[in-house]
């Protein structure tokens, strides 16, 4: 795993209280209106283990950090969470009717990945990888990730990231678009918990605090208001065990 993959445990807490959940429509296309039993891989602080648990689903978390372990089994008493990676996952062959990678796929390494994904998934499973991205349609988004970088991740009209046979079928995509209230003055911790800015220099880190600072201050859709409606476009592929 990537140095940069291996960052946010640091950032563990700040992670779980500034990014975006996933909405009950993106998760209900995912795995369908179940219930059934999902393992969320990659789990992280469990964000979107917290989402399919409310929706009914059976779920059990697999994250290497134990830092951000520690949040998901703090935060989701009824979440099983578990150590454990994409590469090697801690569970029985055919346990489990659906697979879902929320924000972490393009840490992962598909050809050890894909197989193990395969194995633990039941005849006919679901594996589905979701990501959360910023808006970039809204002008002041647009001027967000001009500082800070677009998220490009599974908006291209075809999957990105290699073949999945002959493990699964060729992903089906699902969109769905919601917004999130943020406060203003926690744009930059948005920032914050990226890897891109955990993994940074003391200079960059400085700079970035002060352009969202001075976005924040002089943007007339953020100057003076205490919270603002972040969009999202919710990108979910979604493939079956072959």
């Amino acid at each position: 795993m990537s140095t940069s993959a291996q960052s946010f445990g640091s950032a563990a807490r700040l992670y779980d209280a500034v990014r975006p959940t996933y909405p009950a429509r993106a998760v209900a296309w995912a795995v369908g209106a179940g219930p059934v039993r999902v393992l969320d891989l990659g789990a992280g602080t469990g964000l979107l283990a917290g989402a399919l648990h409310a929706a009914g689903h059976e779920v059990i978390a697999v994250e290497p950090d134990e830092r951000m372990r520690a949040v998901a089994a703090e935060r989701y008493s009824g979440v099983q969470v578990l150590a454990g990676s994409a590469e090697d996952i801690p569970l029985p062959d055919g346990s489990v009717d659906a697979v879902v990678v929320g924000q972490a796929y393009h840490w992962f390494t598909p050809q050890d990945a894909l197989p193990q994904i395969h194995r633990v998934l039941r005849r006919d499973g679901v594996f589905a990888a979701l990501w959360n991205i910023r808006d970039d349609r809204t002008p002041w988004v647009s001027a967000l990730s001009a500082v800070v970088g677009h998220e490009g991740y599974g908006l291209e009209s075809a999957w990105q990231y290699g073949p999945v046979t002959p493990w699964f079928t060729e992903p089906e995509r699902g969109l769905t678009e919601h917004t999130v209230t943020v406060p203003t003055d926690r744009l930059i911790d948005l920032v914050r918990s990226r890897s891109s800015y955990l993994t940074a220099d003391a200079a960059e880190q400085a700079r970035l605090d002060r352009e969202i600072g001075e976005l924040a201050a002089t943007d007339p859709a953020l100057a003076g208001r205490d919270s603002v409606e972040m969009p999202y476009r919710t990108c979910v592929y979604r493939m079956r065990r072959v």
